[in-house]
């Protein structure tokens, strides 16, 4: 998708693109407005916000622009964080018409810096990366004759700064930000610093040594979340390290023949791409979120709690630089030699995703400090913001709700089925053919009206709505929507899992219907329901994907034996089901005749997106959370390990409201719900396993780090999945 989600986002991000092809420089990027996307009109900036800032900086890491542009941006993102100032304030008239509009928390001496930075006319290095408890990495020990000198005992000037730390940008530069006291900031400006040339395994960007010994007092911020906004934006950077890679790799994997064949059709290769391809997207999903906490907390003007940005930036820190890293890795690999080779870029993507990581800081404190918020009780609001139309989309909504909750119990499940609020998206009469913003709204405001639900049925229903005759809708439907009617789902065989194509199952025309005669496997909830949905072979001799038909079958017929099978955590939810002879009328043949592959194929597509909306009921990261809260404190390593869990889950949930989203702005998720689906699934595995071993004497975590062995198999293997997103997302080849 990109980071930006918007057509106004994507439109940017083309932009951007098209002007990092030309190698701009830092004042062509500053020409064209890059450099103060994200700062006040008033300021020299255009206005908009963090999340636009990291729209840019995706498109212009997927190019690899050298130069002092985010260290740039970075400061000047600091400095016009509300709460930030420097200087003694400058008296604030609201009536001078040369300040119309200028925010007072920024009539400071910082608007002259952010112009500068806006403009291009000065560049800033910042020292990165600095721990979760202020101090910078790198430092070394200059000799006390190489410091600038200053005189603390006058009051005009704070403790010392930095020695010989580490820090993104020239040592040219013109500002430096730098860490002091812990938590506390300060910009400095050349003459504040000593600065050298620093060794850097980035090619393309340049690092310097800082050190600074006494700081004037007017130059030390307020509060402002600098490593939070700094993780952030190097996230931003590494989604377009990792976006060329995975390009890369996939473009190589489709013309490179080894064997006779694109080496993109071996699996081994296809599945690397496409697990780099689902990294970069949780990574793409945690830094918009993140950005778009930020940009929530700089409308409040500073009045908001930090702990939702410093949750959402500790994901983004965990999860982004990593993806850019794995991804660069597993490009060189698909590259082969010519990926080892100093002429291929692949290295330099390598370099810049390593020193991504670097200065964003260890992954490890991150994570630690992501399950101490997380245990504590900090949570992401993951709801869409609406459009304006939505307010009167809700009264109507919320007016129906409040008379559904009057209702008792079976007659509120009786209006539930007849006016459509069960599956409202589909068509009327039954359901409401919901837009997706009413869809949001319902699933709002229905949250305490538990609606049925319809199980199996919920693939079944979509599938007979659309290619089922007007008398199997009106004979099925309603009695579904109701609980009357329970069904399961007859597809899997035990030679046609994955590849359900290869089914053997025969049905043989006679007299008034079909005789079906075969063995289906994996059927959940067989032994309780009424009926199923049935895949047969019809025509033999024509094509493995054509010849096969969509039936309905009675399961109290003639014929059929349902054989409950024992899974491993002692349930019976899987069945085995064998047809003999079982009679199918015409009037219950779904679809045309020898055309059941494309009603199963819609059948499969609402399988997938129910399982991706619904991963891991009891076994998510807020679970994980719970569970720890009432522990003794854990281990470092066990720290780091839920607060990893925990990044990925609250990604995977920032993916499901970008899929909503895109949804809302009548854009194509495309693969993206077998990326969440793939992602949710295993997750779920982890989380059981990790809590499992927090709490190995519960009977809840015993029982789910069972039950959860079916996540990756059910609804699509995580291999299907794999190739699903590799064939249609990247392009490659699919196997022969």
């Amino acid at each position: 998708m990109g980071i930006g989600l918007t057509e106004e986002h994507r439109a940017l991000a083309a932009s951007v693109h098209g002007l990092a092809g030309r190698a701009p420089d830092h004042a062509a990027l500053a020409g064209q407005g890059i450099l103060g996307l994200h700062l006040p009109e008033e300021y020299g900036g255009q206005g908009y916000g963090l999340l636009e800032l990291c729209v840019a900086l995706e498109a212009l890491g997927e190019r690899r622009v050298p130069g002092p542009y985010l260290p740039t941006v970075l400061a000047s993102a600091v400095l016009a964080w509300p709460g930030a100032s420097i200087g003694p304030v400058q008296p604030y008239d609201s009536a001078d018409p040369a300040r119309s509009g200028e925010s007072a928390v920024l009539a400071d001496g910082r608007r002259g810096l952010i112009a500068g930075l806006a403009d291009g006319s000065m560049t800033a290095a910042v020292v990165l990366p600095v721990d979760p408890a202020g101090a910078p990495g790198g430092s070394g020990d200059p000799s006390d004759g190489d410091l600038p000198e200053g005189d603390p005992s006058d009051g005009n000037a704070v403790g010392g700064g930095p020695r010989g730390a580490l820090a993104l940008g020239a040592p040219d530069a013109d500002l430096f930000l730098v860490p002091i006291d812990g938590a506390r900031w300060a910009v400095l400006d050349r003459a504040d610093v000593v600065a050298e040339p620093a060794d850097s395994v980035d090619l393309d960007r340049a690092l310097c040594s800082v050190t600074t010994r006494d700081i004037p007092a007017d130059r030390v911020l307020g509060e402002v979340p600098v490593r939070e906004i700094a993780a952030v934006l190097l996230g931003a950077d590494a989604c377009g390290v990792a976006a060329w890679a995975v390009a890369t790799a996939a473009g190589y994997a489709k013309v490179r023949e080894q064997f006779g064949r694109p080496i993109g059709q071996f699996q081994g290769v296809k599945h690397r791409v496409a697990a780099a391809f689902v990294a970069l997207e949780q990574a793409r999903a945690a830094v918009w979120d993140a950005a778009r906490a930020m940009d929530g907390a700089r409308a409040m003007d500073g009045a908001a709690s930090y702990d939702e940005v410093r949750l959402a930036a500790a994901v983004a820190a965990v999860l982004g630089p990593e993806a850019a890293v794995r991804g660069a890795a597993d490009a060189i690999q698909v590259l082969g030699g010519i990926g080892y080779t100093f002429e291929h870029d692949a290295h330099r993507y390598y370099r810049r995703a390593l020193s991504d990581r670097m200065l964003a800081g260890d992954p490890g404190p991150w994570a630690e400090e992501t399950a101490r918020l997380a245990v504590a009780g900090t949570r992401r609001a993951m709801e869409p913001d609406l459009p304006e139309e939505a307010a009167a989309v809700r009264d109507a909504i919320r007016a129906e709700a409040g008379s559904l909750r009057a209702e008792e119990p079976a007659a509120r499940l009786r209006r539930f089925a007849a006016d459509g609020w069960i599956m409202p998206y589909l068509p009327r009469p039954w359901g409401r053919a919901a837009s997706p913003l009413e869809q949001v709204i319902i699933h709002q405001e229905f949250r305490d009206l538990k609606r049925p639900n319809l199980g199996i049925a919920a693939w079944a229903v979509p599938s007979i709505v659309r290619y089922g005759t007007r008398e199997q809708q009106e004979r099925f439907l309603p009695k579904t929507f109701t609980g009357e009617i329970v069904w399961c789902q007859l597809f899997s065989e035990p030679g046609a899992g994955s590849d359900l194509a290869g089914l053997a199952t025969k049905a043989t025309r006679v007299e008034g219907g079909w005789s079906l005669t075969g063995q289906k496997i994996w059927t959940s909830l067989a032994q309780y329901a009424h009926w199923g949905i049935c895949l047969a072979r019809t025509s033999p001799e024509k094509s493995k994907h054509s010849g096969i038909t969509y039936f309905l079958v009675d399961m109290a017929a003639q014929g059929v034996t349902v054989r409950p099978l024992k899974e491993i955590n002692g349930d019976e939810v899987f069945n085995e089901v064998f047809l003999d002879d079982v009679f199918v009328p015409d009037d219950l043949v779904v679809g045309a005749v020898d055309e059941g592959w494309r009603v199963a194929r819609d059948t499969l597509s609402h399988e997938r997106v129910a399982l991706g909306d619904s991963w891991g009921p009891g076994s998510q990261h807020t679970d994980m959370a719970e569970l720890i809260a009432g522990l003794p404190p854990l281990r470092q390593s066990q720290r780091e390990q839920a607060g990893r869990l925990w990044a990925e889950g609250q990604a995977i949930s920032a993916l499901g409201l970008r899929i909503t989203l895109s949804q809302l702005a009548g854009a194509d998720p495309a693969t993206a719900p077998s990326v969440r689906k793939l992602l949710g699934m295993r997750h779920a595995q982890a989380i059981s396993e990790f809590c499992w071993s927090l709490a190995p004497r519960s009977r809840r975590w015993n029982r789910t780090i069972l039950a959860t062995r079916a996540f990756t198999i059910g609804g699509g293997t995580t291999e299907v999945q794999l190739n699903i997103i590799a064939e249609r997302a990247l392009g490659l080849p699919r196997d022969p």
